[in-house]
């Protein structure tokens, strides 16, 4: 949709599909700042920016609005619902960045990963997820390996675990 450092032309909604935020880091690391689903809405920072701060990259065929900077801001001014709705999304996406500065103070993989997918973070592949709890793709696979392995998660798909029920007489 648009690289880190592309000019800002609006901000997008997603009808239908995924799309992976992924900021590239002066060291050339890339991290997954946020997987976008339907319903999301991304970019909002290119409202008072010139630049976007992160790659935007479909991860599968997806259908985005993308909403012009000027008309957003027309509506900002002139419509107090509008701007109230804008404002409420834009402090659940500071609530949500705020859980995972949190999940990346967990200094075990193992419950960091289980927290993360306790919290509904594992939504896009399992590589994005680990880039965006703090983890290598490769600590992040043992980690849900060594969970299900404990009975802690249960594998529901292919890259896609759950949490088993606490109390469960299941698992060990």
């Amino acid at each position: 949709m648009f690289r880190q450092g592309d000019p800002t032309n609006g901000i997008f909604f997603i009808k239908s599909g995924n799309v992976c935020l992924t900021r590239v880091t002066e060291s050339g690391n890339a991290v997954t700042i946020h997987n976008a689903q339907p319903g999301d809405m991304f970019a909002e920072a290119s409202i008072y920016s010139d630049h976007y701060h992160c790659d935007a990259i479909c991860s599968c065929s997806s259908e985005v609005v993308r909403v012009s900077k000027r008309a957003i801001l027309l509506r900002l001014e002139d419509d107090s619902a509008f701007s109230e709705g804008i404002t409420k999304r834009l402090a659940m996406q500071v609530q949500d960045y705020r859980q995972l500065l949190t999940l990346h103070a967990v200094k075990s993989a193992n419950e960091r990963v289980l927290l993360a997918v306790a919290l509904g973070k594992l939504t896009g592949s399992v590589t994005q997820f680990a880039s965006q709890i703090g983890l290598t793709k490769e600590a992040c696979y043992r980690a849900l390996k060594d969970l299900s392995e404990q009975g802690l998660l249960v594998k529901t798909g292919r890259g896609s675990y759950a949490p088993t029920p606490r109390g469960n007489d299941s698992h060990p």
